[in-house]
């Protein structure tokens, strides 16, 4: 249920909406937002992890995106690599 909050609304923004939103949700990580709430989000927002994955890669330094990484453990960290490596 919680996964497509919103998931009808986004479908009807233009990619500039998306990525201005998935940007919002990066400055929000770097605030403290859960890596994973932003990975689900940026998701939803996107469409597909595929298209989040290239938004986040565009928007996140590589230095950046390699860190929350390797901070992450197990599980965790196999997920934000495929969105961010």
């Amino acid at each position: 249920m919680f996964e497509n909050i919103g998931a009808d609304l986004y479908k009807t923004w233009s990619e500039e909406q998306r990525r201005l939103e998935i940007g919002r949700l990066v400055e929000g990580y770097r605030n403290g937002l859960a890596l994973k709430v932003l990975l689900q989000m940026a998701t939803g927002i996107a469409g597909s992890p595929e298209a989040a994955r290239d938004h986040l890669v565009d928007l996140i330094p590589a230095e950046d995106r390699h860190i929350m990484v390797t901070r992450q453990k197990g599980e965790d960290q196999a997920l934000a690599a495929s969105f961010l490596m």
